[in-house]
């Protein structure tokens, strides 16, 4: 569904769009740090936030872009969140709106603005002004990758896709990138989501399937249990496709969320995988739960425990550490009916820990990849979980923190 040339074409693919990013001097390393993401054409925006009280600057102004219902462009800058810097984080964070704006001929409040990096410093807006009108100069259809790299910090690679569908009879094209390694606990992760689309949808439509969605992928991984304060994902459907505009929940609104919600899970387990210093993919499956809630906190509770994390990154299976965590989850469970598996193979089932051959479960320790299920036996609901192990490399990443 994702193949190597949308994906390359990311946020640029849908048409009508063009992307860049530029060097501004802003991440210490002298890498990419700043990226535009713009759209002649009008388009419908919807947006979901970090629910930390100490939210950044830029969250508080891209809210009121979401608020207006459309938005031109987005700017996003690397090296500094721009959060915890008081009335003046908020101005430069209305500057950088302005001065995108300006360079574009839209309205600031059609430019939605992000920010990833350092907390409790200023923007360098001289450096970020010389930054955005570059960025704005080198729009292009092949500019994605390059916007994709300017918004990564700790991040081993950028994470992007892109794909297409046909609604109404139209083939409607969906582009994105996305960064997040660190400091990653829903409601959201430290991460920085950009979607584009060329579907033509009602924005309060477009809010309603991305906050539904978002409930489903991007607030089910955890690589440490920490709440960043930019997170944000923003989504942009300039409608340039020409399928009939979506105004109700019929086939082609199902077509559109259901590859929205594609692009999202995909992104979400690529930012789970690429978790600082990781060198396992968790996917911890619930069944058998009450309700979708409990399964999320049983998950939950199983991704964020550092001692099931390193178990995983010593491939020890310590399936002790598993029902440990799925016991204190704050869910009501049944130890004689509870199952957990690793990669399939029964290790607690109804009370006791199962006898198990020693080499097959070797092997299944020794992957990247390892599924995680958890049987609770108590209802019918289900919720998938994506994480990854601790390693010494997370201590040693954010021990020695710069960007």
């Amino acid at each position: 569904m994702f193949s190597e040339e949308h994906k390359t074409a990311g946020v640029a693919y849908p048409q009508g769009f063009k992307a860049a990013g530029v060097r501004a001097g802003i991440k210490k390393s002298g890498n990419l740090d700043v990226a535009v993401i713009y759209t002649e054409k009008e388009a419908a925006v919807a947006g979901v936030f970090t629910k930390n009280q100490v939210a950044a600057a830029p969250i508080r102004v891209s809210k009121i872009v979401v608020d207006t219902g459309t938005a031109h462009a987005i700017v996003a800058n690397a090296g500094c969140a721009n959060a915890c810097t008081g009335e003046q984080g908020l101005r430069n964070a209305e500057k950088m709106a302005e001065i995108a704006a300006a360079e574009l001929n839209c309205k600031s409040d059609d430019v939605v603005v992000a920010s990833t990096g350092i907390i409790g410093v200023n923007l360098p807006m001289d450096k970020m002004e010389v930054g955005i009108k570059n960025a704005v100069k080198n729009l292009s259809r092949e500019g994605s990758v390059n916007a994709g790299n300017a918004i990564v910090t700790t991040d081993t690679y950028s994470k992007s896709c892109a794909t297409e569908v046909e609604i109404g009879g139209k083939l409607v094209r969906f582009g994105a990138i996305a960064k997040g390694s660190g400091m990653i606990q829903p409601d959201m992760a430290t991460m920085l989501c950009f979607i584009t689309t060329d579907a033509d949808i009602d924005q309060k439509l477009l809010q309603t399937a991305l906050s539904k969605i978002t409930e489903v992928t991007f607030n089910m991984i955890s690589i440490d249990g920490d709440m960043s304060t930019n997170d944000m994902v923003t989504v942009l459907a300039n409608g340039a496709a020409g399928n009939a505009k979506i105004t109700a929940k019929n086939a082609d609104y199902e077509k559109f969320y259901s590859t929205l919600e594609s692009i999202c899970r995909e992104l979400s387990k690529k930012i789970a995988a690429d978790g600082e210093g990781a060198t396992k993919f968790l996917t911890i499956n619930v069944s058998g739960a009450e309700n979708f809630d409990d399964a999320k906190k049983v998950g939950m509770s199983v991704a964020k425990s550092p001692l099931v994390k390193t178990a995983f990154f010593g491939e020890d299976p310590n399936w002790g550490r598993v029902i440990c965590a799925v016991g204190y989850s704050g869910v009501k469970i049944n130890p004689s009916s509870t199952v957990v598996k690793f990669g399939g193979i029964e290790v607690y089932a109804h009370g006791v820990g199962v006898q198990y051959d020693e080499g097959t479960l070797k092997k299944i320790m020794a992957a990247h990849d390892i599924a995680i299920d958890i049987e609770l036996g108590l209802g019918n609901t289900s919720a998938t979980v994506w994480s990854c192990d601790f390693s010494y490399e997370y201590v040693k990443i954010n021990g020695e923190y710069h960007t």
